[in-house]
Order: structure tokens, then C-alpha cells, then sequence
């Protein structure tokens, strides 16, 4: 399955972020359980993070994306990537 990165920014403050951080963290744990390969984290400087997980296609990445529960309640904008491995596991080396 290929894989898919959603770049994430906050766009509202920490108290509300952090009010659906762990919805986030059980949606993340879904996927994982599904066979999504998901992780996911934050940046060091904070105001943003990353998802990394696979999925089937790029409409199902983005369907996928759509029930991130910091996308649902507007806590992130984003940008939702297909990422092509190179050197890796499923790269060619």
C-alpha cells in the first residue's frame, strides 16, 4: 500500500487543541489496528505535526484525513501528500 503524509498546522489555541488530542490519539490507534501503518507526532517548535500511514489510494487517504478528529473540529490545516519511498523498506536502494 502506498504512503501518505498529512502536514498539519494549528489553527487554534493549545487549550483547545489539547481538548481533542486524545480523540486523535485513539483515531491514530483505529488505524493502526486497521492496518494502516499510522504514526504520528508533533513538531519540536510546536504549532504543527505530521501523520504518516498508508492507505489504498489517495481518495481513501483523504477520506481517511477527514475523520482526524483535529480536521473535524478545525483544529489544523493541513496538506495530505502521497509519499513515493526511495531508499527504504519498499524503496528500490
Amino acid at each position: 500500500m502506498p504512503w501518505f503524509v498529512k502536514i498539519e498546522e494549528g489553527t487554534v489555541d493549545k487549550a483547545t487543541f489539547d481538548r481533542y488530542v486524545p480523540a486523535h490519539k485513539a483515531y491514530v490507534q483505529e488505524l493502526i489496528a486497521k492496518g494502516h501503518q499510522a504514526k504520528t507526532g508533533y513538531w519540536a517548535c510546536f504549532g504543527g505535526g505530521m501523520l504518516l500511514f498508508q492507505a489504498a489510494s489517495m481518495a481513501e487517504a483523504k477520506a481517511i484525513v477527514a475523520q482526524d478528529p483535529l480536521v473535524a473540529n478545525n483544529c489544523v490545516s493541513y496538506k495530505l501528500y502521497e509519499w513515493r519511498i526511495v531508499v527504504g523498506e519498499e524503496g528500490e536502494g
